[in-house]
């Protein structure tokens, strides 16, 4: 008996290609060919995909989104990214780093001796985690 292979991790946004862009700087993931910004395809598209390290990474359009509010819980996360790097240097760098491609930070422990970690959302109200691990 086999089991089905994951594809992808899709995240909703209402602005696909912002989104994918965040994740692509973010990340360092590469567009699927034909979904490059300027490949000549639909200026506002419904669906993008992103690869790389094994991982596949898609954002789709979805105009009526509502970012959670996470850590208040109106709107539940109901799903997270986790980043790990590997100091506590390499933490604060990359605070930097993820602020200058347009996430909010919601949660800061990044002065825990056990489990340095920021919370951040990105552009479009995901949440995710960079942690040492």
């Amino acid at each position: 008996m086999g089991f089905p292979k994951l594809r992808s991790i899709v995240l909703d946004a209402p602005d696909a290609r912002g989104l994918a862009e965040f994740y692509h700087h973010l990340l360092g993931l590469e567009y699927r060919p034909g979904d490059e910004p300027g490949a000549g395809g639909d200026p506002e598209p419904d669906w993008l995909v992103l690869t790389g390290d094994g991982v596949r990474l898609a954002v789709q359009r979805d105009a009526d989104l509502r970012p959670t509010t996470w850590p208040e819980g109106t709107v539940p996360q109901q799903l997270h990214l986790d980043l790990t790097v590997d100091s506590v240097a390499e933490l604060d760098r990359q605070h930097e780093r993820v602020l200058s491609l347009g996430a909010t930070l919601r949660f800061d422990r990044s002065d825990d001796p056990d489990e340095p970690l920021r919370v951040y959302a990105d552009p479009a109200g995901h949440t995710f985690c960079v942690f040492v691990e």
